[in-house]
């Protein structure tokens, strides 16, 4: 997942991004309104970790701007306000969730995870296309019932390619998703190339079809056709 926190506390966003690095996800973060606005306008992320009280404005002036640009990226408050008036405003705006501090990290990566899933793959636990099956849970996929050993990005990479199925997706795209804004340093997406291969040459050793389909000078799209 691609995580953007947007927290000033330093304290707090330092574990979060800790919590969720640790476990593979890719995180951004922002300490006030104004740099959460720019990152925003220029990547797309599975969810935004919000917190309302901002050194330079209000938390909800974000959510009014995501909404207007009709940016579907998912939304969790996460707040010292505790109100119910708050919470209704939040989620009445548009925010996927809200969770009051303080909260155990655990309840957090949950609620993210809930969003996500509920966003892009319905809330299941477990996702099929064709003869490929994504067991979230466990983060596993198999192809007609047989283990593929993946790593991290190349799991990743296949999650990212079904979401967005029968889509053309540059390289570009793919880098900023599997690997944030630290990607704006590289030189060249050479090693996009060899992470689409990698995961193309395991799928179809395990039984697969060819679902990735290289268009040139744009991208990949995986399809069945």
């Amino acid at each position: 997942m691609k995580i953007l926190v947007i927290e000033d506390e330093k304290g707090l966003r330092d574990e979060i991004l800790r919590y969720f690095i640790q476990d593979g996800d890719i995180c951004e973060s922002a300490v006030d309104l104004r740099s959460a606005l720019e990152k925003i306008a220029l990547y797309k992320y599975d969810c935004i970790l919000l917190d309302l009280s901002l050194p330079d404005g209000d938390g909800m002036k974000l959510i009014e701007n995501l909404r207007k640009i009709r940016k579907d990226d998912g939304l969790l408050i996460i707040s010292a306000r505790d109100s119910l008036d708050d919470k209704l405003i939040g989620l009445n705006m548009g925010a996927d969730d809200y969770l009051v501090k303080p909260f155990h990290l655990s309840e957090l990566k949950a609620r993210v995870v809930a969003i996500v899933r509920r966003k892009s793959f319905q809330g299941n636990n477990t996702l099929d296309f064709e003869e490929i099956r994504i067991d979230f849970q466990a983060k596993q996929v198999t192809v007609l019932g047989y283990v593929v050993a993946l790593t991290r990005k190349e799991y990743e990479l296949l999650l990212y390619f079904i979401a967005n199925k029968a889509k053309v997706v540059s390289k570009t795209a793919i880098a900023e998703h599997l690997w944030g804004d630290q990607i704006d340093s590289a030189d060249s997406f050479d090693f996009i190339y060899t992470h689409v291969k990698n995961l193309r040459k395991k799928l179809l050793e395990a039984g697969s079809s060819d679902y990735i389909h290289s268009v040139y000078g744009m991208g990949y799209k995986f399809s069945v056709a």
